[in-house]
């Protein structure tokens, strides 16, 4: 890892409002493709799952779904369930974010792509005892959308429609069905 990415990572943690924010935007363009230095953060940005800062812990999700492509020792498939449960953050907004860029470690590779459709397909069946339930089911069908442009499988889109036709309150249905046209 070079020193500007570097410069970059400890900016986000601790810089002024604005640097943070050009630092995280700055990670995620430089992680959009596959880098050379993801072993060099990961180990760090696992811990940051559960810092105390609810900031921290968003970026270190999405920093780690972003990474996930750039993951050839596939750590991802060990390290999942740690990133899924910042999913379900007691901030919301931390959850959401995290929940948001969950599809990008589905496109890594076959076995990824399975693991998260497994997550997000039990947490809209399972999930409706949560907060904000209607806004996860719409993320979770969202990154099925992106997985389904990704790799153009049939069996994603399939699955979406499933689960949206297990949805009986007609506004919901429709909202769902949108994400999908």
């Amino acid at each position: 890892m070079d020193s500007q990415m570097k410069l970059e990572f400890e900016k986000s943690k601790s810089g002024d409002k604005d640097e943070r924010y050009e630092a995280y935007q700055n990670i995620l363009k430089a992680t959009d493709q596959a880098v050379d230095w993801a072993y060099d953060v990961w180990n760090q940005l696992i811990e940051d799952l559960t810092h105390k800062d609810p900031h921290q812990r968003s970026r270190a999700a999405q920093y780690l779904a972003n990474l996930a492509k750039s993951d050839p020792e596939m750590r991802m498939i060990q390290d999942f369930p740690k990133l899924w449960e910042v999913t379900k953050d007691e901030k919301f907004v931390t959850a959401r974010h995290s929940l948001q860029s969950i599809w990008k470690v589905g496109i890594s590779g076959f076995p990824q792509k399975e693991m998260v459709m497994t997550f997000m397909i039990d947490r809209f069946k399972n999930g409706t005892d949560e907060k904000n339930y209607t806004l996860i089911r719409n993320d979770i069908l969202q990154n099925m959308r992106y997985l389904y442009d990704h790799f153009n499988d049939e069996t994603i889109k399939q699955n979406a429609m499933d689960l949206i036709h297990t949805v009986d309150d007609k506004k919901y249905n429709k909202k769902y069905k949108d994400i999908w046209k």
